[in-house]
């Protein structure tokens, strides 16, 4: 039977694989743990890169929205430029609720990893625990 460890990681995860065929239960935990940490690992990526995508978005969507403004204002403010321009406010909206939320996930994100590697130290000879180590130590966590 696998060690009941893996299988609370998997659950925390969302890691559904069909784990490979081996010998030993040390062998078939070890193969769960990777594939929990290259989930975790990928999920913390992945969170990075949409804050910093969100927070770029947000920059681009205020220059745009005071070129439109300036373009409004050389020009006579007809219905259709102000639509445009409280659309763009609305897009710029949602960026900025965006930035939160993945900060959120981030955070949870972090904590899980954080709070496994914490209670799975003696598995820290394992390369997966050395860079889901790695990985967590170069997450800053800023509001």
């Amino acid at each position: 039977m696998a060690d009941p460890r893996i299988r609370q990681i998997k659950i925390k995860t969302g890691v559904v694989k069909r784990p490979r065929i081996s010998t030993s239960a040390r062998d078939r935990s070890q193969t769960m743990l990777r594939e929990y940490f290259a989930g975790i690992y990928l999920t913390i990526q992945r969170l990075v890169k949409e804050k910093v995508m969100y927070v770029k978005e947000t920059r681009q969507q205020e220059e745009k929205i005071e070129r439109l403004k300036a373009e409004a204002c050389d020009e006579e403010a007809d219905s259709e430029a102000r639509y445009v321009i409280k659309k763009q406010l609305e897009v710029l909206q949602e960026s900025k609720m965006m930035v939160p939320d993945c900060h959120r996930r981030l955070t949870i994100a972090h904590a899980d990893l954080s709070q496994i590697l914490e209670t799975e130290e003696d598995l820290a000879e394992a390369e997966e625990y050395k860079e889901a180590r790695t990985v967590l130590d170069s997450v800053k966590l800023e509001g």
